[in-house]
């Protein structure tokens, strides 16, 4: 399952993981976002609702890349920086091309939807 993240005039391809929460996630596409910077590391935003967390580990640890959903807060997290194992976060998928562009300190909006 491929999705697309634009903005600011670029475009960012994932391809999502097929487990439980991925799978909800893609059930809210598409989205309107703004992507907010957090420790300097990942680029985080809110969902209307929370996802399932129905068979998932307990935590992991992302690596630059991830596409990752954290079940305390609820919201989704993009890592541009590796980080440390965290409880709560679920894997849903990797950046294969634009992640570059998430290095920018700025808040940006962006768009979310199922990849043609």
């Amino acid at each position: 399952m491929k999705i697309e993240i634009a903005l600011d005039g670029a475009t960012i391809v994932a391809t999502l993981e097929g487990n439980p929460t991925a799978r909800d996630f893609l059930n809210l596409l598409p989205l309107s976002v703004t992507l907010e910077d957090y420790a300097a590391t990942e680029k985080i935003f809110h969902l209307p609702r929370k996802l399932t967390i129905q068979g998932a580990p307990d935590g992991y640890e992302p690596r630059a890349g991830d596409i990752a959903y954290y079940a305390p807060w609820g919201n989704i997290a993009i890592f541009y920086k590796d980080f440390r194992y965290s409880p709560g976060l679920v894997k849903l998928g990797v950046i294969s091309t634009g992640r570059d562009v998430l290095t920018r300190s700025a808040s940006m909006n962006a768009t979310i939807a199922l990849a043609p």
